[in-house]
């Protein structure tokens, strides 16, 4: 592979809060604690320790244990698990639903993303020790979102009545996307790698979160990549006093709207990515997880008849606190309470809800994580390059809208100037003798001179689109080649990373594709990526 670069705001395809924040625009600094440049770790490191229950380790180490008992790990990986019981090692987090088959790229470039900068700070940083971790959301239940992924741009979606949370989903009924994968992957060596991959994920464990462990672990294991699921009573337990806090006090709610307000006084076009409720947290019960909702009475469970008494949902709390389930606003807290996490890395999106919750974070006495955009790639063929290349078109070219991209290969490659600009500047230039001449009469004849002007203008700027589109025509065979390229590189005219599936990529690279990514990618620099590969 060979790497170009790009800047985010460049693409087209991040908010420019983001870009704001990656650029460090200084009226967002209240948002957020350090910036995470590998220099401001150590910062962070002893923020960190500062706040962070030691006893907690322990608990988590003995918990990490218990999930990967029925899973076979690699050494690196069972090294990282028993050095999170040392005071001076520390973990950098990113988090994913459980996406059928990773689902889109993004799923990759995550784990990638914090397997990378764990290596960079373990050689910036000798005296700590940095542990890549992926965070399972087992307990999600947007089943919409993740029963699919794009296999050469066709949908494979798994379709199931089961409700509740994801994890606990039962992947008996994958047989039949098992089979369709198979004739979609062909018969290629790294196609059957990849059925096989598939086969013994979901079809020989028995629900999508043990499925998800599998797969990732495969994926992944060499590198050293610690799998966490929240879905835990004894990590649960920890959490339980900052459970009861949003219970009965709501301070999520309170902290979070003022940070939104102060956001949108910042910038009223920056989005609200996530509001709080008065309570953000789930029951759980088989098949059920429903949102606990405030009365004037006590509690009750949403869609169902479970109801409490304040009492009651306290006792609840301490006796099963396995049935709690922080929603998207308040995992974040409950990962930094059990985790002695440095830094969270996430796309935009995620990034954009996190710098909604430092001012939660500070009331709750909880340190508040440096925040990391993940890398984001565009992958290219060899034999796409060189079609992009023969078009006299730049990779960043290819991020343009399709009629400036078409502008822009038509004055590439015609050989009539498309520019009226020096034109224009002659016809102006005529004009100011004109205007001199017109200051020394009366003022009828200034109106008609400047109304004579801009009439000439319009004309010479109506020629100029006239002479672009006749040369469009000239060159459409060329205009549809580059279109039809970028439609492949953008399919559903979205970023490629957001659509396509790692296995296509994993056969065009004879297995190679994330050895490569491992190679080229770093999360500390923050630009867009253009990967080319063979």
């Amino acid at each position: 592979m060979t790497t170009e670069f790009i800047p985010f705001e460049k693409t087209g395809y991040f908010s420019k809060f983001i870009c704001d924040y990656i650029n460090e625009n200084q009226l967002l600094k209240s948002l957020y604690n350090h910036f995470p440049s590998i220099e401001n770790f150590k910062k962070q490191i002893q923020e960190k320790q500062e706040n962070y229950n030691f006893a907690h380790r322990d608990i988590l180490v003995k918990s990490l244990e218990n999930q990967y008992k029925n899973t076979i790990i690699s050494e690196q990986t069972q090294q990282n698990i028993q050095a999170l019981r040392n005071k001076n090692s520390f973990t950098i987090t990113t988090g994913h639903q459980l996406s059928l088959f990773t689902g889109p790229l993004y799923f990759i470039y995550k784990i990638i993303s914090t397997i990378k900068a764990c290596r960079i700070l373990n050689q910036k940083h000798t005296d700590y020790q940095f542990v890549p971790v992926y965070w399972m959301a087992t307990e999600d239940h947007d089943f919409e979102e993740i029963n699919h992924f794009y296999l050469y741009q066709k949908k494979i979606v798994w379709n199931s009545e089961q409700t509740g949370m994801v994890g606990n989903f039962s992947t008996q009924t994958l047989e039949p996307i098992a089979k369709m994968l198979k004739t979609e992957l062909g018969a290629g060596i790294q196609s059957k790698e990849l059925f096989q991959l598939f086969e013994n994920s979901y079809l020989k464990n028995n629900d999508l979160a043990s499925a998800t462990r599998y797969l990732v672990n495969t994926l992944f294991k060499e590198y050293g990549l610690v799998i966490i699921d929240g879905n835990d009573t004894e990590l649960k337990q920890l959490f339980i006093p900052y459970f009861e806090k949003d219970l009965f006090e709501h301070l999520a709610e309170k902290q979070v709207n003022k940070t939104i307000t102060e956001i949108k006084n910042i910038d009223k076009n920056y989005p609200t990515q996530v509001t709080p409720r008065q309570i953000n947290i789930f029951y759980l019960q088989p098949n059920i997880r429903e949102r606990i909702i405030k009365t004037s009475t006590g509690f009750v469970v949403n869609k169902t008849n479970i109801i409490f008494s304040d009492s009651e949902i306290r006792a609840e709390l301490q006796q099963f606190p396995e049935r709690f389930s922080p929603n998207v606003l308040l995992r974040p807290m409950y990962q930094e309470v059990i985790l002695p996490n440095l830094c969270y890395i996430g796309g935009g999106g995620e990034i954009a809800y996190w710098l909604e919750l430092k001012a939660f974070f500070e009331q709750s006495n909880v340190t508040f994580p440096m925040l990391l955009l993940r890398n984001s790639v565009l992958l290219i063929s060899e034999k796409q390059y060189k079609k992009i290349e023969k078009l006299q078109l730049s990779l960043s070219d290819i991020f343009l809208e399709n009629r400036l991209l078409e502008n822009k290969l038509t004055q590439n490659v015609t050989d009539i100037p498309l520019n009226f600009i020096p034109l224009k500047k002659q016809l102006q230039d005529q004009f100011a003798s004109l205007y001199q001449v017109a200051q020394k009469t009366d003022v009828t004849f200034l109106n008609m001179v400047k109304a004579q002007e801009i009439n000439q203008l319009k004309g010479l700027n109506a020629l100029e689109k006239r002479l672009l589109k006749a040369q469009k025509r000239k060159y459409k065979d060329l205009i549809e080649r580059a279109t039809y390229i970028k439609a492949n590189l953008f399919p559903n005219r979205t970023l490629q990373e957001r659509t396509n599936n790692f296995s296509e990529f994993m056969i065009a690279t004879q297995s190679s594709l994330i050895e490569q990514l491992m190679e080229h990618l770093n999360p500390f620099d923050l630009r867009f990526i253009l990967l080319k590969y063979n």
